[in-house]
């Protein structure tokens, strides 16, 4: 793999990402209807929605947005299952099999399964979290081909 910018500092992942929400309890509550998670924290307008060795952050903000294309991607074990739980509440989704949806604040998140994407967990985490190490052979050959597995 050729690096388009050889500077300093490689890019080795994300820690977190923050989403604006109307409420902090509102949005925990709407999030817990599809996701199950433990809350690392609260506090200065702001909760912490654990992921393994990762983290969301929900920032409160009175003021209204609507993402277009910018959108993130969560990584699940269970991609079905949540866009059932989705539908079950008359959450507007992309077709099959793609799974994006906006939140009732306007953030535009698309939901990901994890056997079938290159992203990868240490095995430690994977335990912590309950998730099988299970990958698709089309998510095995792109770990392959960057000479990763």
């Amino acid at each position: 793999m050729q690096d388009l910018y050889d500077v300093t500092a490689k890019l080795v992942g994300i820690n977190h990402i923050a989403l604006e929400v109307g409420d902090i309890d509102e949005a925990l509550a709407w999030y817990g209807q599809f996701f199950a998670f433990s809350l690392r924290g609260r506090g200065g307008g702001m909760a912490f929605i654990d992921m393994g060795d990762q983290f969301i952050a929900l920032a409160a903000s009175s003021e209204e947005h609507r993402d277009a294309e910018r959108h993130f991607g969560l990584v699940v074990d269970d991609k079905a299952g949540v866009r059932r739980a989705l539908e079950e509440a008359g959450v507007s989704l992309t077709a099959a099999p793609n799974c994006s949806f906006r939140d009732p604040w306007g953030n535009h998140v698309q939901v990901v399964d994890y056997r079938e994407i290159q992203f990868t967990k240490t095995p430690e985490v994977l335990d912590a979290l309950g998730v099988s190490t299970e990958k698709t052979e089309r998510a095995l050959a792109e770990l392959r081909a960057k000479g990763i597995g």
